[in-house]
């Protein structure tokens, strides 16, 4: 079962990449628990199946990088880019997308997470494991307020501007 609006986002840790140490954080993979993450907080979280696939580097995280300053002025407080992927590998792809301090690239090593959404996909038989569907969703205080789910193959709601075009 999927994840709708009106859910709260189940209980989980993501793993983000840090470059230097910073307050409460080492240089390196730092986890985090989701629930702590979004408490209080406006969020766009955007999921794709994986760090330096082609829909994914040239058209998702460059469309949300770019389009930073707009979330922020639609009271957006962080972005956050959501992979089965290990956060050295996400902490490689923010650096190549120039995300520092735009979006968060976050990492669902073991996919955990995802599947708790229920927006996994298997493409074992591609030879990739199980990996995130693509979407994008608008979070407030841990409650799902949008969610559009890409069907598969497709690249038409999940975009930054679709997300934009949504917000009040």
């Amino acid at each position: 079962m999927s994840i709708k609006v009106g859910d709260r986002l189940p209980e989980g840790t993501l793993t983000e990449f840090y470059e230097k140490e910073a307050p409460g954080c080492t240089a390196g993979p730092n986890s985090f628990k989701v629930a702590d993450l979004a408490k209080g907080k406006r969020i766009v979280i955007f999921g794709l199946p994986g760090a330096f696939t082609p829909t994914c580097s040239a058209k998702h995280v460059p469309g949300y990088v770019a389009s930073h300053d707009k979330l922020r002025a639609k009271r957006v407080d962080e972005v956050w880019c959501l992979s089965v992927n290990d956060a050295f590998v996400m902490g490689a792809w923010g650096r190549d997308q120039k995300a520092e301090g735009k979006v968060r690239m976050m990492a669902d090593g073991s996919a955990t997470f995802t599947k708790a959404l229920g927006l996994d996909m298997d493409l074992t038989a591609r030879g990739m494991g199980v990996r995130s569907q693509r979407y994008s969703m608008l979070v407030e205080d841990g409650v799902v307020k949008a969610l559009n789910v890409e069907q598969p193959g497709k690249f038409e709601v999940s975009d930054a501007e679709s997300m934009l075009n949504s917000l009040s």
